[in-house]
């Protein structure tokens, strides 16, 4: 325990699955956590079960003015900061065939504007306030490698994986005291999952059964196996990775996988 102690975190997305995870995991390791999220009911929920650890902040990743203010409280209310957690997203599943430009525009607009602005804001109100740490991307498999049925998505996971890494390299170059690195899961069981995908398989569990037989471990990943990482990440104990991603796949990406018969 205590990980985090003394640390000041805003996490975006705070409101539900990774990044609801990802504000306890936070807490329970002694930081101070902002709820950042659109979902200002949401956000408020995650905050008053969290104590006086936290503070809700309701926050359009999308919107530098939305991004200023959650910031300027952030600061306010803590007096400094030192962790930016750029969880919120969104996906829309679609072959190059099928993707619609709003879905591709609302995709660019919170997985990757709003994570450039979640850098450059974030980078800005830690060097004001005095604090050090890092800064940690949300991405994907799909950032990495290019699933034929969610082309969009890919595209703004991939802009964030090389932003993660010019971000990086701009801090050391620049002798900043943070570091920017990705985390790369495979399925989460949230509510991001497609649920016209669960209705064509034959409902939640069945579709579980079909994403996990993809993954080499069993199963796919819970909002905690992700929070976990961003904790490490976001820890002491990851002084050394900057610029780089951490996989949270099971092993999907490790080659050609041949699923168990039965």
């Amino acid at each position: 325990m205590g990980r985090l102690k003394g640390k000041v975190a805003i996490v975006t997305g705070g409101a539900s699955g990774v990044g609801r995870a990802t504000c306890r995991r936070f807490v329970a390791e002694g930081a101070r956590v902002i709820v950042a999220d659109i979902d200002q009911q949401g956000a408020r929920a995650t905050a008053e079960q969290l104590g006086d650890a936290a503070l809700c902040a309701v926050l359009d990743v999308s919107s530098e003015q939305s991004w200023r203010a959650a910031l300027d409280m952030a600061v306010s209310w803590a007096a400094k900061l030192d962790i930016v957690c750029n969880i919120a997203g969104m996906g829309r599943v679609g072959t190059i065939e099928e993707l619609t430009l709003d879905d591709w525009n609302a995709m660019i607009a919170v997985n990757l504007t709003g994570t450039m602005l979640g850098c450059k804001l974030g980078l800005e109100a830690i060097l004001r306030s005095g604090g050090s740490g890092a800064i940690i991307n949300m991405n994907s498999i799909g950032g990495l490698v290019g699933p034929a049925d969610i082309a969009g998505y890919n595209a703004t996971k991939g802009g964030v994986t090389t932003l993660t890494k010019a971000v990086a390299l701009h801090c050391g170059t620049k002798n900043y005291p943070v570091r920017c690195v990705s985390i790369h899961p495979t399925y989460i069981d949230t509510a991001m999952l497609d649920p016209s995908a669960m209705a064509d398989a034959g409902g939640h569990a069945e579709r579980l059964r079909q994403l996990s037989a993809k993954v080499p471990i069993g199963r796919i990943a819970t909002a905690e196996d992700v929070a976990n990482a961003v904790l490490f990440a976001a820890s002491d104990e990851a002084a050394m990775i900057t610029g780089s991603g951490i996989l949270v796949d099971g092993g999907q990406l490790a080659g050609p996988w041949d699923a168990p018969e039965g």
